[in-house]
């Protein structure tokens, strides 16, 4: 994703592991109350949730990072399972796949509320995704995304989610990567999107709104407003990249000032030591060498416009085949232990 203009890199064919996640989603769900990690409560390799008061989003003790440290710590490679574990501990979105929406949302919705927990959630299906770069797909057409969206809201339920909404979808018709056919119809999904989740109880509904390194708030806010940001929470800014959160924080500022003093969320998943600029400019989001993990998810950002920092992206996974990576969204452990390794 997001070669033209240095934003997301995350999904591409993930089905096997969606099934996988989301049943592990559901079987946690369907276990003790002992078994889903309340505020004192383990499940895992030892993986715990966090404290609720600063970071109320839902750890998955079954995630990628947390099967990697227990394959580790079996191998007796107790250096590498303690850094991996840097990412295990943390709440990381669970992307919602394609096949089976409502099952997946209701998967994780459900493990989260009985750990007393939020789940973070991201939306990245829309019609014509990614301008057919790497995390290229999404929905056959329109009315396939509001079935997509209308299965997602039904597995949510009146259980406690934040939903980052489709990633690029804005950017990539102000860059014009989305060719002009298809805007109107993406803003009307858009649209419709924020309208079905925010119907929702307890649901949380941020934006997409590009990046600091994109960096042009004039030419995005109109949309934002097209989309109904007023009706949302607010925008999600740096999803899937590495801008350090001083840059994120002032373009978010300025956008928020534009679009009637939004509030929005940052992701500082990979951000810890700010973007890469060695290699080609179009390819410096994907998979850069020398990149460490950022702040971790909170809600006490000490900024009254920014709700929360969260890892969105979730580190490890790859941007796509490029620096020697796998395809977009396939666990990397290589690529994992360099950034946890380059974290304090």
């Amino acid at each position: 994703m997001y070669g033209s203009t240095g934003a997301v890199s995350t999904f591409a064919s993930r089905a096997a592991r969606w099934s996988v996640a989301a049943g592990a989603a559901l079987v946690l769900a369907g276990c003790s109350s002992g078994g889903g990690g309340g505020e004192e409560g383990e499940a895992g390799p030892g993986i715990a949730q966090r404290p609720k008061d600063s970071d109320p989003y839902w750890v998955n003790p079954h995630g990628n990072a947390a099967e990697q440290v227990a394959r580790y710590e079996k191998a007796g490679r107790k250096d590498e399972a303690r850094q991996i574990r840097k990412i295990a501990e943390q709440p990381t979105a669970e992307w919602i796949g394609p096949e089976n929406p409502e099952q997946e949302a209701r998967g994780f919705t459900v493990a989260a509320r009985k750990a007393d927990r939020s789940a973070l959630l991201v939306l990245y299906n829309i019609p014509h995704r990614d301008c057919g770069q790497f995390s290229r797909g999404g929905a056959a057409d329109g009315d396939a995304y509001r079935t997509w969206v209308e299965g997602v809201a039904r597995g949510i339920g009146d259980r406690p989610a934040t939903v980052i909404l489709e990633p690029d979808a804005l950017l990539h018709m102000v860059d014009r990567c989305t060719p002009q056919e298809f805007h109107e119809e993406r803003y009307d999904l858009l649209a419709g999107a924020v309208t079905e989740l925010k119907a929702l109880k307890n649901t949380k509904v941020y934006v997409d709104a590009g990046n600091a390194g994109w960096g042009r708030p004039d030419q995005i806010f109109e949309p934002l407003r097209r989309v109904g940001v007023d009706r949302a929470d607010g925008f999600a800014v740096n999803v899937s990249n590495f801008y350090s959160t001083k840059d994120s924080l002032a373009y978010g500022r300025q956008l928020s000032a534009k679009v009637g003093g939004k509030h929005f969320v940052i992701d500082t998943s990979r951000n810890g030591n700010g973007p890469y600029t060695g290699g080609e400019p179009d390819e410096n989001w994907c998979n850069p060498p020398g990149r460490a993990l950022g702040e971790p998810p909170t809600t006490k950002t000490g900024d009254p416009l920014v709700d929360a920092y969260l890892w969105v992206k979730r580190p490890g996974e790859s941007d796509g085949t490029c620096k020697g990576g796998p395809e977009a969204g396939r666990w990397w452990p290589s690529y994992a232990l360099k950034l946890a390794k380059a974290t304090g």
